[in-house]
């Protein structure tokens, strides 16, 4: 294929026409894939365009950086975004793409193994809602909308008309009176939004935009205005409405939809921008679909992907020895593409870690920290600082404390180094225990399957206690109460749910012990978790809320039944790196439950 040149220029009107025919191809559903929204917010976000191969791409200034978006067109889209890494190579910048529809990240993913680190953010996600919902605004939820637009109509002195040429000075005028309704929350984001509504006025016609007025009394009180977004889908680039009128918004969305709107199925409001307000706003329309967008970054630390799993079973084989039923329920029940961090070498990644979220109590208040779990380095890619540079990465991209149980000495003093201090060793809890994972062969998995032993009967009693299995909820809330406490490590129903099915694979059983003596208005509830180490016939205890005397009660008893001849309770060390800049008190807490 010949080398082409990828050449940037101002966007300008007569842009149109080509870039309008290349979105056609893709048929993107975000909202920043049209040429009029480029074209009406270029000169805050100095865009650009340019073509190549076949494809169209713009070029944004955003928050300081440049940023490119993904490429858009039926041409060759992996030759465009090898001419984009050059292009930042020769800049010395690295190449940031957004936006990125699902579509788009898989390809980039399979096209560039390894080499972008690819994230979305919630504030930027677009709400997308079928032309019925807003049109009908059937169903409970809606019954709100339905009665403000009954207040707006009880007069019966409005009327709503497609937006045309002839009423756009008086939209301005209106724009105006509406940013004297705002003057108390008004801010720099407001300004620009509003300069780009002067833009999409003045150009109406050119850029073929569509809309509509509606008025009371004769006067616009409320206008929007939009656009075709691809084969399917109307957006809404602006919607005003004097606030204090009741029922002016709903009544301009619906009205909009119902006279604009029916050739369309979607109608795609746009994102939020994190504002909790306009957040707010566009929940309570009930959105039919939340439209994720991502954006990618070159980078060396990369996120996982699901097509890595091969990569990553064969790591955590070499490294931990656990059974491959062991690894496939982690990855099934608790990857996520953002909870695992990678770094490739010779086309595979050779270190992984995974940031399990979890949350900590901190001066009495749940604060958001990470577990650090499954820190491995294949071998022969050892003592190359990969592990290293995966922690300071992921320390600095979530931004919250890391915590961690390093299994040996030599392991304490690594992590010391990169900056963990030990955490959690004056706990007010009778215990601070976690279990230790042990490598069960699958035959003797199945073969416990196959043949239950009689201690999993619903009758089944354990001395004065009598036995259930709890849910995952259950479980979270007897032990959330029992536990909790200054620097207590909280996981959430979905993560107790999966150390309960870890504790199964690994020939364990999770207890609920319910007492029922006479004297007891409320029956007494306590958890214990055990596995049976069998190749030293041993009972490890996991985790319990039971006292000491309790649990040296029914020890014997566990004991005999699970054919062992000790009972150990398990102390794993605890660590944890504070972001830089905090500082507080770590030693007291409980982590028990690690999730591995």
């Amino acid at each position: 294929m010949e080398k082409e040149e990828l050449v940037f220029h101002k966007i300008s009107l007569a842009d149109k026409d080509w870039i309008d025919e290349k979105l056609k191809d893709d048929d993107y559903a975000a909202c920043e894939y049209t040429f009029a929204n480029n074209f009406i917010w270029r000169k805050v976000y100095q865009a650009e365009v340019g073509q190549a191969y076949g494809c169209g791409v713009f070029r944004y200034q955003n928050n300081g950086r440049r940023q490119y978006s993904y490429p858009f067109g039926s041409g060759d889209k992996k030759a465009v975004i090898k001419l984009l890494m050059q292009k930042c190579a020769d800049e010395g910048v690295l190449l940031s793409l957004y936006p990125i529809m699902e579509k788009g990240r898989d390809e980039l993913l399979k096209n560039f193994p390894g080499e972008f680190l690819v994230d979305t953010n919630r504030d930027n996600w677009d709400y997308v809602y079928t032309v019925e919902k807003l049109t009908s605004l059937k169903g409970h939820k809606l019954h709100g909308k339905r009665n403000h637009i009954a207040r707006f109509m009880d007069d019966n002195d409005w009327s709503y008309d497609k937006l045309t040429a002839d009423d756009i000075d008086e939209c301005r005028k209106m724009a105006q009176e509406w940013i004297g309704h705002r003057e108390e929350k008004w801010n720099s984001a407001m300004d620009k939004e509003i300069a780009v509504l002067g833009e999409a006025l003045k150009n109406f016609d050119a850029l073929g935009l569509i809309g509509g007025v509606l008025r009371k009394k004769g006067e616009i009180v409320a206008f929007t205005v939009g656009e075709r977004l691809n084969s399917d889908t109307l957006v809404v680039h602006f919607e005003k409405a004097f606030p204090e009128l009741q029922g002016a918004y709903p009544m301009i969305n619906q009205q909009f939809v119902i006279n604009e709107g029916r050739q369309y199925t979607y109608v795609n409001r746009e994102d939020d921008t994190g504002d909790l307000g306009l957040r707010k706003a566009k929940l309570s329309y009930v959105p039919d679909i939340l439209l994720k967008k991502y954006d990618a970054v070159q980078s060396r630390v990369v996120y996982a992907n699901k097509a890595d799993f091969d990569s990553i079973r064969e790591m955590w084989q070499t490294c931990f020895g656990d059974s491959r039923e062991y690894i496939d329920n982690y990855l099934r029940k608790r990857f996520t593409d953002e909870n695992m961090l990678v770094i490739y070498a010779d086309k595979k990644p050779v270190a992984m870690a995974s940031f399990l979220p979890i949350l900590l109590t901190v001066k009495g208040e749940k604060k958001k920290a990470r577990y650090l779990y499954a820190v491995a380095t294949l071998p022969e890619y050892r003592r190359k600082g990969l592990v290293t540079s995966i922690i300071r990465f992921g320390a600095e991209k979530y931004g919250v404390p890391l915590v961690l149980c390093p299994e040996s000495e030599e392991l304490k003093k690594y992590y010391s180094e990169i900056g963990f201090r030990e955490a959690f060793i004056k706990s007010d809890c009778c215990k601070n225990m976690t279990h230790v994972s042990e490598n069960i062969e699958n035959k003797e998995i199945q073969a416990r399957e196959k043949n239950p032993s009689a201690e999993g009967a619903q009758d089944e009693r354990l001395g004065e206690w009598q036995v259930s299995e709890p849910s995952a909820e259950t479980y979270k809330k007897l032990r959330d109460s029992y536990f909790e406490q200054e620097c207590y490590v909280e996981w959430d129903a979905e993560a107790v749910g999966y150390a309960i099915d870890e504790n199964r694979i690994c020939c364990g059983r999770t207890l609920m012990l319910s007492s029922e003596r006479a004297d007891e208005v409320m029956p007494e509830q306590r958890l214990l978790m055990y596995r049976r180490v069998a190749e030293r016939k041993e009972l490890c205890i996991v985790e319990t809320t039971l006292e000491t005397k309790q649990l040296d009660g029914i020890i014997p008893e566990l004991l005999k039944k699970t054919n062992c001849d000790r009972c150990v309770i398990n102390h794993m060390d605890s660590m944890i790196l504070l972001p830089q800049g905090e500082e507080w008190s770590c030693e007291s807490g409980y982590l028990g439950l690690t999730l591995g």
